[in-house]
């Protein structure tokens, strides 16, 4: 049928909605990275939710492989980079925050 073909179309209307959703999703940490850098402190940030998100992100990785899925490859990689990123800093600004405050230097996963 062709590049208009009905069928075509709709598959393509899926890739822009799956596409819009994975952009929304992964540029959904970005604000909490950013607002981690500016004031260095991590005491509220639930390491153990982001692991778990990290896990997440990974299998969804997993999952665009074996579908062969560009945009979920895409924009989970980019998801899984910033959470890395988020779990670094907040593991980092945690150990400095207990090390001022003399509680020792080990990271809870709240």
């Amino acid at each position: 049928m062709g590049f208009y073909s009905p069928m075509s179309m709709a598959e393509n209307y899926a890739q822009i909605v799956g596409l819009g959703a994975g952009i929304c999703t992964s540029v959904s940490l970005l604000p909490q990275l950013i607002k981690l850098v500016r004031h260095k402190k991590a005491e509220d940030i639930s390491l153990f939710y982001l692991l778990i998100l990290f896990t997440g992100l990974g299998l969804w990785i997993w999952y665009g492989v074996l579908r062969d899925d560009l945009p979920i490859l895409v924009t989970n990689g980019f998801s899984l980079v910033i959470n890395g990123i988020v779990i670094v800093l907040g593991i980092r600004y945690k150990r400095a925050y207990r090390k001022r405050h003399d509680r020792g230097s080990s990271v809870e996963l709240e």
